[in-house]
């Protein structure tokens, strides 16, 4: 098959990105976007050039206590390792005796979880537009041999411009073989990773194939809300078959077919022309690749945004006056387990 492959900047993992130095008190936090079992993250503004940025604070002795440690060193790892237009940017990473800092964009659109649930489902034209988009930032992932293991509609940030950015890299690894850990949210696990066995990059092209499905009908196809997780894995594991399919377009369902395979071996990305059949695939017939890698195509939907600032896309949380608390001098019990965090003091 010949097909032009969208051309893709490739950044070699061991060459890390340059980031910026930084230390808490170069930052105005203003306030809570969203909160996790680890921490939060803020939105801020620099002293010095006056931008936003958002700051995911973690509590050190929480990750070590849930043994979340190489998982969030993988994340700060892989956003040292990205750069691409649809990824969310790590600006600069450091640690004082309690926490772990992480400075990266302010995207004010919010999630496109958010969007989703207020629409509904999308139309085929919508759901095609961020599915292409997510199809680049994923090629440009595996070029890397990252499997990025959690893509769904919450770790979906739209910019300004209504473009994606890929946010959260907490389940990400860096991986030329086979991997075989249990990660991911439930409704989009591919059945090798629920039958514990070794999996590839191809896992992240099934879970593309949910978040379709997901777009276009509000639900993802395995969806059972009031089960146990061990009704919807079997679900999963039985396939297409248990599937209630909506009148989808023809062309969406025969590409949600192919990404949502069994065998890995015969699933779309993971085949001889690799992500060259999924740019090829008839769905995305009318995408002009390069331009849409370029940010040359309008988004079907611009977040309505007052100002540089505006966070009204995000959910309002109870602060807590938590953020007096960074900073504070503690025993620092877990430093040596974070080297690549900066000891930048506040």
């Amino acid at each position: 098959m010949d097909v032009d492959l969208p051309t893709e900047p490739v950044v070699p993992l061991q060459v890390r990105r340059q980031t910026g130095s930084y230390r808490l008190s170069d930052f105005i936090i203003h306030r809570t976007l969203g909160t996790g079992s680890f921490g939060r993250v803020h939105l801020v503004r620099s002293k010095h050039n006056l931008r936003f940025y958002a700051i995911k604070v973690l509590s050190k002795e929480k990750i070590v206590r849930m043994r979340q440690v190489s998982h969030t060193r993988n994340e700060q790892q892989m956003l040292m390792a990205v750069q691409h237009t649809f990824i969310i940017n790590l600006w600069g990473s450091f640690q004082d005796s309690a926490n772990l800092y992480m400075v990266m964009d302010f995207v004010p659109g919010g999630e496109l979880f958010t969007l989703l649930r207020r629409s509904n489902r999308f139309p085929d034209p919508v759901a095609k537009f961020y599915a292409a988009e997510v199809a680049l930032a994923l090629n440009y992932m595996h070029s890397l041999d990252i499997i990025y293991r959690d893509l769904k509609p919450e770790n979906i940030l739209l910019n300004a411009d209504g473009h994606i950015k890929i946010a959260d890299f907490g389940f990400a690894k860096h991986c030329n073989t086979n991997a075989w850990t249990l990660c991911g949210t439930p409704d989009y696990l591919a059945p090798e990773i629920i039958r514990n066995e070794r999996y590839n990059k191809s896992v992240d092209w099934y879970a593309l194939g949910v978040l379709i499905f997901e777009m276009l009908s509000g639900l993802p196809p395995f969806h059972e809300p009031d089960a146990s997780h061990v009704v919807l894995y079997e679900k999963i594991c039985a396939g297409p078959a248990a599937i209630r399919w909506p009148p989808f377009n023809a062309l969406a369902q025969d590409l949600i077919l192919k990404f949502l395979e069994h065998d890995p071996t015969k699933r779309y990305g993971n085949l001889k022309h690799g992500a060259g059949d999924v740019f090829a695939h008839p769905w995305f017939r009318e995408v002009d690749w390069d331009k849409l890698r370029k940010r040359e195509i309008t988004a079907p939907y611009l977040p309505k945004i007052a100002s540089a600032g505006d966070a009204s896309a995000f959910e309002k949380y109870p602060e807590d006056n938590v953020a007096a608390t960074y900073g504070q001098p503690v025993d620092d019990l877990y430093g040596d387990m974070f080297p690549d965090f900066d000891y930048a003091g506040v």
